[in-house]
């Protein structure tokens, strides 16, 4: 019975659930196992995305000629506020990776402030900012939830996040723009 699974099976079970990071015991069978796994799951309609030099694997959903997918992976819906809050932290990763200095690090880390900062000089005057603010601390937990942001040390009320480079596959510079001009045209219509 056990005659069909492969030295990769574990790696591809990881990869179905989620992102794998370059220290996850299942990186090391992707990285050796790469070309197996791509064979294996294309049958189901999925592409393994391996990002060695910043340190993770995803899988994603092939688009079909019509446009669609065959929709094994469910998208979740995000919401508008938490979709803010991650083009934010995509533009901070953007200019972090515009600008580098000889002190920098590959990472790039924030603190729960230092997003608010930030939230409050991307959205417009008209944007309703005070409900907004009230409710910041959840979306940016929605956004650690969705892996985007990774806890890496608590100090009384300030928390400090690594942004995870993920991101970068998640929400292109177009999708950046797109969302500036939506942005720009709800706060017109208000």
């Amino acid at each position: 019975m056990n005659n069909n699974i492969q030295p990769y099976s574990k790696a591809v079970v990881r990869l179905l659930k989620g992102t794998v990071e370059r220290n996850a015991n299942a990186w090391s069978d992707i990285i050796t196992y790469q070309t197996e796994i791509q064979d294996y799951i294309s049958v189901i309609g999925l592409e393994l995305i391996v990002k060695k030099d910043e340190g993770f694997a995803f899988v994603k959903q092939v688009e079909l000629e019509d446009g669609t997918t065959l929709n094994l992976v469910s998208r979740r819906q995000i919401g508008f506020e938490t979709s803010i809050i991650l083009v934010v932290l995509r533009q901070i990763l953007e200019e972090f990776d515009s600008n580098p200095t000889e002190t920098q690090t590959f990472e790039k880390f924030i603190t729960n402030n230092e997003i608010k900062e930030e939230v409050e000089l991307f959205l417009s005057e008209k944007y309703n900012k005070i409900k907004f603010m009230k409710e910041l601390d959840s979306y940016i937990n929605k956004a650690e939830e969705l892996g985007f942001l990774k806890e890496i040390e608590r100090k009384e009320s300030e928390i400090r996040y690594q942004v995870h480079r993920i991101i970068k596959e998640r929400i292109t510079l177009d999708d950046l723009q797109e969302f500036r001009n939506k942005l720009r045209e709800y706060v017109e219509s208000i």
